[in-house]
């Protein structure tokens, strides 16, 4: 073997390492990932079920439901609600800033029903902590404007 053909292979064979090394990578990583949507993007893309989804949007005034084991309520972003279930670890860890009309982002997997079975839950304490995609998502549906209270609209 000459030294050109010796170099040829072993640039061959370090980009096949390489290559299977990210893909591994990426295949570690594909049970992770999370999308942010929000309820409107859901319906729009038609996000099939089973899908890991991070959706985000304020809470429906009226919709939270909280039994000794569960909590249920709604996520909006205006036009479209999406509803969701937590229970077991997830209704253990709910933060003490949740509440109705407050933003939350919150994360599952989208069920037959069309219902989130979250995994886990993030409320904002202030504008300045809701996620900028939440903020222009609800600025484009006329329902976010800056320094708002939580009583006004």
């Amino acid at each position: 073997m000459t030294r050109k053909q010796f170099r040829l292979v072993f640039i061959a064979g370090a980009l096949c390492i390489g290559g299977a090394a990210v893909g591994l990578v990426l295949y570690a990583m594909s049970g992770s990932i999370a999308l942010f949507l929000t309820p409107s993007e859901i319906v729009e893309k038609n996000v099939a079920p089973g899908a890991r989804l991070r959706v985000g949007g304020l809470v429906v005034k009226g919709s939270s439901a909280k039994t000794a084991s569960d909590l249920t309520f709604q996520v909006t972003d205006g036009p479209h609600e999406l509803g969701v279930d937590c229970a077991g670890e997830c209704f253990a860890t709910v933060p003490d800033l949740f509440r109705e009309g407050q933003g939350v982002v919150v994360e599952g997997v989208l069920t037959a029903s069309h219902k989130l079975a979250a995994d886990s839950i993030l409320a904002k304490h202030d504008e300045r902590y809701m996620p900028r995609e939440v903020v222009e998502a609800l600025k484009k549906q006329g329902r976010w404007q800056e320094g708002q209270q939580e009583g006004e609209k």
